[in-house]
């Protein structure tokens, strides 16, 4: 689809972007260590690793882990490297993320001869998760699965399902490709989680509300343990542009509120508010940490509390869904 005075594909958003950030490929670019509800029920502390390695090739049109990607391969053993520098400064735990900005089954991301090594460092772990795109399920995954001693997880966006806006993001996959791929990997025995858009481009406030409700119906019903809501930020040089046309504008945390309060009543998996950034999301400062608080305590407990009642809610999306 064209929209007037440019084409969303390949060039039109990497034409926008700016600088990437200077990073070190003997290094991963963060690494940090939260606390996560397990699909046990358990309340564990979990490691994630941000992996330094070359930009994913899907230009989708809302992404800016970019920012601190490579413009090469990187060198056999450099991601082992970073995972080890990591691993030697964080507190050990019995779960871990492995993030790379991209794809893990990109093999110019992460070299596959360093699958091995990187299967034995993860060695003393309960469950690894890593990121891929659907397009990418394939025969790869079950090697490196077979490598590990660990359950692995695999993570893939969906983003959303509005048959007008998928098309428009760039992510050049659909929803039949999504569903394929979660059900190869059920198949095998490995589970996946879905990261789900709250009001990506072209949708208004309430739009986004009800999308990002369908797109968690979609995934669970495509066999997804678990949907991580992200609420759509600019900062990448193509949302800006959108933002300038009336086309994008960043969601209302209470819509978040709202979406994850719906996830969660469905019972069918765990379903997480992303509150990286939440602040942007966030228009009164009397209000905005009880709400976070709140957001935390129901990622955790995966249970909904009451809704924080506060003056600056005149006009805010409809709260009804939200059960005490």
């Amino acid at each position: 689809m064209n929209l007037p005075g440019f084409n969303i594909d390949n060039k039109f958003v990497i034409s926008l972007r700016g600088k990437k950030n200077k990073v070190d490929a003997g290094k991963p670019y963060a690494y940090l260590v939260e606390k996560e509800r397990m699909p046990s029920g358990h309340i564990e502390e979990i490691s994630t690793i941000f992996l330094t390695n070359k930009a994913c090739p899907f230009t989708c049109l809302m992404c800016d882990l970019w920012h601190h990607t490579t413009d090469y391969t990187v060198a056999k053993g450099a991601i082992p490297a970073q995972i080890e520098y990591a691993l030697t400064r964080m507190p050990q735990t019995k779960h871990i993320k492995l993030y790379n900005s991209g794809n893990f089954f990109d093999a110019k991301a992460i070299p596959p001869g360093d699958h091995g090594a990187i299967a034995s460092l993860l060695s003393a772990f309960d469950t690894v998760i890593v990121e891929n795109h659907p397009k990418m399920t394939d025969r790869r995954i079950f090697d490196f699965r077979d490598k590990l001693k660990s359950k692995l997880q695999i993570a893939m966006g969906l983003e959303t399902i509005h048959p007008g806006v998928l098309p428009l993001l760039n992510k050049q996959m659909n929803v039949d490709d999504f569903e394929k791929a979660v059900r190869l990997l059920l198949s095998q025995d490995i589970l996946t989680r879905a990261f789900i858009l709250l009001r990506p481009p072209f949708l208004s406030e309430e739009e986004g509300i009800v999308w990002a409700q369908k797109s968690i119906d979609f995934a669970f019903n495509c066999g997804v343990e678990c949907c991580a809501v992200i609420p759509t930020r600019s900062g990448n040089g193509a949302m800006e542009v959108l933002e300038s046309e009336g086309l994008f504008e960043s969601p209302q945390i209470a819509s978040l509120e709202q979406v994850q309060a719906y996830g969660i009543g469905l019972g069918k998996g765990r379903v997480f508010a992303d509150l990286w950034d939440l602040e942007h999301f966030s228009n009164c400062s009397l209000c905005f940490e009880k709400r976070r608080m709140r957001m935390e305590m129901m990622n955790l407990e995966q249970m909904i509390y009451a809704p924080i009642v506060c003056s600056c809610q005149v006009g805010e999306p409809d709260q009804n869904q939200l059960k005490t």
